[in-house]
């Protein structure tokens, strides 16, 4: 279940009432008129299954609610209620199928906001795997895929996509590419002073490096694991299961492949830094593709859901 707090201008609680009311899988009801002050307005409060919730903020956003007052949204952990039981029973199709797209978007936008932070995510991230990569050390490679930020933008660029935001595309994309410049920029720097400290050495780079050699040189699986990890990411996002994210973090080379590609052009190793960039245009390009058609697919799965649930009700 979801909860909603609405602050709603007076003259459209009659509306938003009327269509909480009408919108199956709705129950706990509440008005409080005038108990809101800054803006002034009616509190309004129901809790949703999460089936019927893309439908009910579409509409409480038609009364431009949003603009006028504002919508709150919350996941409810716990609902002990025989009604709110019934509401979800109620409820077309299954909750765990069901996307909030404003959610999502609200999440994306976020995530791939070009900021201080997440810079210095993704040149740590980067720098932390040009360790591993020089090492060729399999732990330090996980580490700095968990850390790095860019599934974020990736999920972005998926969502103004598919939701036909080009913003939010626009956005997520400076996000992606402004940040990955960035990491191979200073992570090319800090290996030249790790040379210099003589921690970094070209025999290190030209080492066999059995754990970490597939960095620079992608395949077919390359490409294969990328787009699972997309789908996967995905669907973490619109299921609220964030959990699975590590998992996905640690499941592809972005990060990985722009510190080798950083390290080797230290070196002039042009040969690996070509590699190490396919490499990485290979998991981005897996991923958001995977994104956008996992998206789609979703999409395409709840109309269908809501027909059927609507062709049952109407015999």
């Amino acid at each position: 279940m979801l909860h909603l707090r609405m602050i709603v201008p007076a003259e459209h609680t009659e509306a938003a009432v009327q269509l909480i009311e009408k919108t199956v899988g709705t129950t706990h009801l509440v008005v409080l008129p005038g108990a809101a002050h800054a803006p002034s307005g009616d509190l309004v409060l129901c809790d949703v299954a999460r089936e019927a919730g893309d439908e009910l903020l579409q509409g409480l956003r038609e009364l431009k609610i949003d603009q006028e007052g504002s919508i709150a949204l919350e996941n409810i952990d716990l609902s002990l209620s025989k009604r709110a039981d019934e509401a979800e029973k109620e409820a077309p199709g299954e909750a765990a199928d069901a996307v909030l797209w404003e959610q999502l978007s609200e999440a994306t936008h976020e995530e791939s906001t070009l900021s201080v932070t997440y810079c210095a995510f993704m040149i740590l991230a980067t720098m932390i795997a040009a360790c591993g990569v020089v090492l060729d050390n399999a732990i330090l490679i996980v580490g700095a895929m968990a850390v790095g930020p860019e599934f974020g933008p990736l999920a972005g660029v998926c969502t103004g996509v598919v939701r036909r935001a080009p913003r939010l595309a626009a956005r997520s994309l400076i996000a992606l590419l402004v940040g990955f410049a960035a990491a191979i920029a200073a992570t090319t720097l800090f290996s030249l002073g790790m040379d210099a400290l003589d921690l970094f050495s070209m025999d290190q780079l030209d080492d066999p490096r059995p754990n970490t050699s597939f960095i620079w040189q992608p395949d077919p699986f390359s490409f294969v694991v990328a787009v699972l990890a997309g789908v996967a990411g995905v669907l973490s996002l619109t299921s609220s299961k964030s959990g699975a994210l590590v998992g996905v973090a640690i499941s592809v080379t972005t990060v990985p492949a722009a510190a080798n590609a950083a390290v080797a052009l230290s070196y002039g190793e042009f040969g690996q830094m070509w590699g190490s960039a396919e490499q990485l245009l290979l998991n981005l390009f897996g991923i958001m593709l995977a994104g956008v058609l996992t998206l789609y697919g979703q999409k395409l799965l709840w109309r269908t859901q809501r027909g059927h649930w609507s062709r049952a009700g109407k015999r």
